[in-house]
């Protein structure tokens, strides 16, 4: 059956007409029915229920028969630029189905009309795109869209199922199968029958996996672990994943025969990096969906938090932010700051790791022959003690560091031992190698200074007065 026939253009009013027709044999049934039997019921519950499904589909047929017109309009007549804002109104006209809130992006408008052209179809779709860019709220949308939005949506992270127990995950297990199968049991795809199942992180599935999958997809059925009877299921298959399949499949890690089966449809998802229009909007719903969580108002951002957030890389995409949101608002009273972000993502955290690196770089190596002639650089900020000065720091080298993304975190966290180390040692000698002064000048509990200074291997009777220690070893040898 055709989706849309130009030359017949009163196909969309006929298929109303019917509809209009069904419903008022319902209510006919209904007015004129003195009692109703429990079998009289059902019948009506299911006659309900079909209408209702061809309702969704129609409804859903006419606006992927709108949108596709709307294309070929686009594409015939004469080239016209949007304004700004008018592609996002469009969709949200067609009564797009959106959980959240999306900007202009051309990357990502593209990505969302493939999703609404696709969604009426039950043809596969691979979601690709960076860690926390959306993928499952895409899969998602693509449900909410089509047909079968009202069936089941079954969600499976293919990274998470060790490999010896993808099969009977997916395809379910026979009693007896293996030790510890003690029932039968339904897998994703049977609990999917009708509607979408949702294969997240696709691209760790393993090769055994990938051959059942390829299977599923040729044949639409299923055999449980330990049955040779074939089970028919018609589901909606949606894929993601942050890998590239494509060159996966070169290397033979993934099966080339299945990315092209799994990328029928492909939709990419562009990072937030590249989405910046949609971080203000983002920052509105994630304060009012934190704010309803905790129960609370929404919080209101300083303009040097709003600055930064704003111009913030977000390597975690939109997962990340909504994290920041979230952590924010329970922090912060009514009003958020820079200081309530972590600390090694805050303004000048960088700036400060680079000058504590360059500082213990630079220092000369042979200051350090002992405990008592260190004088290592060491944070101004703790209670009680003088910082020493940066000549003495310890020698860091890290002219053989890697420049890659974890590299300025790791010369960070070196960087930071070094000085707390740096500062237990100038503490003890301060204090003669007396841990509970040094706990008390530090404000800090003892237990927990007792724990820092065995982290680093720092002994406290070497820091003891030359007479003390030997008074000590007097009283020990009595």
């Amino acid at each position: 059956m055709k989706l849309y026939n130009p030359g017949l253009p009163g196909n969309s009013a006929m298929s109303y007409a019917g509809l209009i027709e069904k419903i008022e044999i319902l209510r006919t049934t209904l007015r004129w029915a003195n009692r109703l039997e429990r079998a009289d019921i059902e019948k009506l519950l299911r006659q309900s229920n079909v209408l209702r499904d061809e309702v969704m589909q129609l409804s859903h047929k006419e606006r992927f028969i709108k949108a596709a017109s709307e294309s070929n309009e686009s594409d015939e007549g004469p080239a016209r630029e949007r304004l700004p804002g008018e592609r996002r109104q469009a969709l949200l006209a067609r009564s797009f189905v959106f959980e959240g809130t999306f900007g202009d992006n051309p990357e990502l408008l593209d990505a969302l009309e493939v999703a609404e052209k696709a969604a009426p179809t039950d043809l596969p779709v691979l979601i690709d795109g960076e860690s926390g860019t959306g993928k499952e709220l895409m899969a998602k949308v693509i449900h909410a869209n089509g047909s079968r939005s009202d069936k089941p949506f079954i969600s499976v992270n293919c990274g998470a199922i060790p490999e010896n127990l993808i099969e009977s995950e997916l395809f379910g297990h026979k009693r007896g199968s293996f030790t510890g199968a003690a029932t039968d049991r339904k897998g994703k795809f049977e609990s999917a029958h009708k509607g979408t199942i949702f294969l997240d992180e696709i691209g760790e599935l393993p090769l055994t996996g990938q051959v059942k999958l390829l299977r599923v997809l040729e044949a639409h059925e299923i055999q449980r672990v330990g049955s040779d009877e074939p089970i028919p299921v018609d589901t909606r298959i949606v894929a993601a994943t942050n890998r590239n399949l494509r060159k996966l499949s070169e290397e033979g890690i993934f099966r080339e025969d299945l990315f092209y089966r799994l990328s029928v449809i492909h939709v990419n998802l562009p990072p937030l990096r590249q989405r910046k229009d949609e971080i203000p909007l983002l920052f509105s719903y994630f304060c009012d969906e934190a704010a309803e969580m905790m129960k609370r108002r929404p919080i209101r951002m300083t303009p040097q938090l709003r600055e930064f957030l704003l111009n913030y890389r977000y390597p975690g995409n939109i997962r990340e932010l909504r994290n920041l949101i979230y952590r924010l608002s329970c922090l912060a009273g009514e009003t958020a700051d820079v200081v309530h972000l972590p600390v090694d993502i805050r303004p000048g955290a960088s700036v400060d790791a680079a000058r504590a690196a360059s500082a213990v770089t630079a220092a000369t190596a042979t200051t350090a022959t002992s405990p008592a002639s260190v004088v290592p650089a060491a944070p101004a900020s703790l209670h009680g003690l003088t910082p020493p000065a940066a000549s003495g720091a310890r020698h860091i080298d890290v002219s053989g560091m890697p420049l890659l993304p974890g590299a300025l975190s790791d010369a960070r966290r070196i960087a930071s031992d070094e000085a707390e180390k740096a500062f237990l040692e100038k503490g003890l000698r301060e204090v003669g190698g007396t841990v509970s002064e040094l706990a008390r000048r530090c404000e800090m509990n003892r237990s927990h200074l007792q724990m820092l200074l065995k982290k680093h291997g720092i002994h406290s009777k070497d820091f003891r007065a030359p007479r003390k220690a030997a008074a000590d070893e007097v009283e020990y040898g009595r």
